[in-house]
Parts: C-alpha cells; structure tokens; sequence
C-alpha cells in the first residue's frame, strides 16, 4: 500500500506519521512525475486551498491528480482538501477539482481566532476529536454524499464514493485517535 501525501504546502508531515503508524508507506508528492508511482490513495491536507490549487497547476500536477480522482483513487481531504474537491464554494467564485457534489464556505469559522478544538460523532467510529483551523465547511450535498459528521448543524464530515473529506484536522489529533487515518487506510485497501 503506497499513500501520496500532497507536499507542496500546509501540515501534510503529520498525515504522513499516522498513516506510517499504521503501516501504510507514504510517499511525499511534489512533482508530476511523483504521480506515476503506483499510489493506491492520496491524501491532500490543510493549508491554503488557493496556494495549493496554484501551484498543482504550475507543476504540472493538477489534470493528473483531478483524472486519477475521478477514475476512483481514494482520496482524503482535510480543511483545505476539502475546498480542492468541492464542486462550489459559496464565498468564492475559484473552484479546483470539483469532484465532490457539495457545496462548501471557506473560513466558516472565522480567522485564526475563531480556530477550535471539540469531540463529535463520526458516522461509524463513534466520538472523535476534531481541530478546526481557520476551518470551512460544507453548506450542502449532492446526490450520493454520506453526511458523516456535524458540529452544531454544519456539516463537518462527509464522503463520496471514494472520496473523504474533513473541515477538521485528524493528523493533528492522533495522539488520541487515528480512527479517521484507519478509516481511509481501509478505503485504500478496498
């Protein structure tokens, strides 16, 4: 099982030790040609979704990750992921991959300040704990998105096919729990 971190920006090194912890190898993506390995899923976490989205384009990076998405590669998408995958944003005009039939609000939470840590329900791992950071979410979904789970009645988790996508940071909690990093290692696995 060979995982693709997105290492061009943003808390992917912490990504990288929990699914590592877990046995998977993980392999950094920084280059087109770190797309031709034989990935059996790939993680694009955190950071600035607009940064992120510009540079996966001046790399060369992006039509080959947005073809490998659609054909099925499983994917997990935290906070600025989320934003890559999403069909809409409703704060902003510039989509990226829009893969995911949701619609979602880019910094809902507010800035820096507006940045919290709480425990929710995730639809088949029970309670886990969720850091927000300048935090989006998803407003609504599409036709055959699983609502997997909400803090206080916005939608902070769901999946689509093979694609999660998280408003919360997981990697940033797995001293506690990697139940959400073994979820998507099992999504790999399938």
């Amino acid at each position: 099982m060979m995982i693709g971190v997105l290492a061009l920006q943003g808390a992917f090194v912490e990504h990288i030790k929990a699914l590592e912890s877990l046995g998977a190898t993980c392999v950094e993506l920084r280059q087109a040609k770190d797309l031709e390995l034989p990935l059996t899923g790939v993680v694009l976490p955190g950071g600035e979704s607009t940064v992120q989205g510009k540079l996966l384009r001046e790399l060369g990076m992006y039509d080959i990750l947005k073809q490998k998405i659609e054909q099925g590669l499983p994917v997990l998408a935290t906070c600025a992921g989320m934003i890559l995958l999403a069909e809409h944003l409703s704060n902003d005009d510039k989509v990226h991959f829009a893969t995911m039939p949701i619609t979602v609000r880019r910094n809902a939470y507010g800035r820096q300040l507006g940045s919290f840590r709480t425990y929710g329900d995730f639809a088949g791992l029970g309670s886990v704990p969720m850091t927000f950071i300048r935090a989006p979410y998803i407003e609504k979904v599409g036709a055959g998105v699983e609502v997997l789970a909400t803090v206080d009645d916005k939608v902070v988790a769901a999946r689509y096919g093979k694609q999660l996508a998280l408003a919360f940071h997981p990697e940033l909690d797995v001293q506690e729990s990697v139940a959400v990093h073994k979820l998507f290692r099992q999504m790999c696995k399938e």
